[in-house]
Parts: structure tokens; C-alpha cells; sequence
């Protein structure tokens, strides 16, 4: 469903980062599910013609509210960026398929990489309205990018926080720290967004420990319903690999089911 949203506040929270809050008019596009995404249309403008896709990073369904975390990086970005309060911003979903928690699940990992936290706070917050207790590992290429321990402590998440600059981030480490908390936490779930590199890691992890794993993929998309087959990627079931849309198939996925090129 594409709707007409508020600005309510429109935010630089680091010097890569945007913070975005918008008001929706009316409940009819919740439920909202972590994991899934909107797709925006920066600006007003003829250009940049394509939306851009945003996760989800917090749900406020009583006040219809989505707040959305964003790397400011090209054309789109960086006119999403100039826009202001009261203006209001043509937004398309909720889109994709979300997060699943088990209804056994009493304690889960997320592991996140730059703006990949940002659709993982949300499912911590879905944890705790389950009871479910919720850590994480936390990366990023500097100190400055750790952008929201504030929303992790309201989840009650406990939280390790590495980064590139000091080299705790190293795949090594966070291996180790992943392993220590599986065996220490009982953890029953891991859940994942970022970089490839950490996908990989997660996947190796989860395979090795026996442990129901998903993973959001982040893509570049053209519609964001499956039309254009513009953000494909590989998956592998019954012993056969197949192409899906990221958009429609997902984003989220079995992490076991992802083949990385």
C-alpha cells in the first residue's frame, strides 16, 4: 500500500547515518512485521526516478509510527536526507517477508554490521514483548557508528559492540565471541544483517552449532514487488540452486538456504 507519511523529525545521527521518524495516517498498514521493509520516494522531484528501500527500525502501531535508520550514500539518500519536518514523504508496504521467532525460543543472537542493526532492533523488540532474551554482536567501522545502544538497553539486549578502527571487528574474534555466547546464553537462534562477510560467518556458525538461523539480505531494488527482477539472489533447496527476488522471497531467509557467490 503506498500512503501519504508525516516528517515527523529527519535526523543525522552520525556522519554517515540518518535517523527518520514518519506518522502514517491511519492503522490499515499494520501489522508491520520486523524484517520487512518500505519502499521511499526521496523526493518530490523527477529524480532520482527509483524508490529506495529502508528496513524497518522501530514500530509504534498505537501512535502509527516507523522510524527508519539510513547510510546516506548516493542520489536518493542524500535527497531523502534534505527533507524536513511536516513534509510529507510517498511511502510503499510494509514489503517482503519478516523475521520469525519460534514459539520455543528463549534465547536468541543477533549479529549486525552498519545498518544492518537497524532492522534487527526491531525484531529485539518483538523478542521482549515474547519474553525472549535477546544478545548481540555489534559491528561497525568506527565508534561513532554504534547507533543505537540506547534502543538496545530499552530491549533489554545485552550488547558487544566491535569495531574496524580498534581491530576488535576482526571475523576471528567474532567468531569466538558468537561461539562463547551460544554455549554460555543456551542460545536457540541466530539472526543476522550486514556484510557478506559476516553472513558467512553466521552461516558457518549457525551450521556448525545446529541452530535455526535467518538472514535479511540488503540489495539495491527497482519496484520492490517483483516485477523487475532487479535484486536476485541464490538460494539452495533440495539439493538444486535457484534465483529469488530479495523483494518478494524476502528479504528475510533461511540462512542455511543462501548461497554467497
Amino acid at each position: 500500500m503506498a500512503v501519504k507519511a508525516e516528517i515527523l523529525s529527519n535526523q543525522q545521527v552520525s556522519r554517515r547515518y540518518f535517523h527518520l521518524k514518519v506518522k502514517v495516517p491511519n492503522k490499515q498498514l499494520f501489522p508491520v512485521q520486523a524484517g520487512q521493509f518500505f519502499h521511499i520516494k526521496c523526493s518530490d522531484d523527477a529524480k532520482p526516478l527509483l524508490r529506495r528501500p529502508l528496513s524497518i527500525f522501530r514500530i509504534n502501531e498505537e501512535e502509527c509510527t516507523l522510524e527508519f535508520l539510513y547510510l546516506v550514500k548516493g542520489v536518493g539518500t542524500k535527497a531523502l536526507a534534505q527533507r524536513k519536518p511536516q513534509e510529507m514523504l510517498d511511502i510503499l508496504g510494509p514489503l517482503g517477508k519478516g523475521f520469525s521467532l519460534k514459539e520455543e525460543s528463549e534465547n536468541i543472537l543477533v549479529v549486525a554490521r552498519g545498518v544492518g542493526i537497524a532492522t534487527l532492533s526491531a525484531l529485539a523488540f518483538k523478542a521482549k514483548s515474547k519474553n525472549i532474551s535477546c544478545f548481540a554482536i555489534i559491528s561497525a567501522r568506527a565508534k561513532e557508528d554504534y547507533l543505537v545502544e540506547a534502543e538496545l538497553k530499552e530491549a533489554g539486549v545485552e550488547a558487544v559492540f566491535v569495531n574496524d578502527e580498534d581491530g576488535t571487528s576482526d571475523p576471528q574474534r567474532v567468531k569466538l565471541l558468537a561461539e562463547a555466547l551460544i554455549k554460555e546464553k543456551k542460545i536457540d537462534g541466530i539472526y543476522t544483517c550486514g556484510s557478506r562477510r559476516l553472513s558467512v560467518l553466521m552461516k558457518q556458525v549457525a551450521c556448525e552449532h545446529q541452530l535455526f538461523a535467518e538472514i535479511a539480505l540488503e540489495e539495491n531494488m527497482g519496484c520492490g514487488i517483483g516485477s523487475c527482477y532487479g535484486c536476485v539472489c541464490q538460494i539452495e533447496e533440495e539439493e538444486r540452486i535457484r534465483p529469488v527476488r530479495i523483494c518478494l522471497e524476502g528479504p528475510v531467509f533461511p540462512l542455511e538456504k543462501v548461497v554467497f557467490a
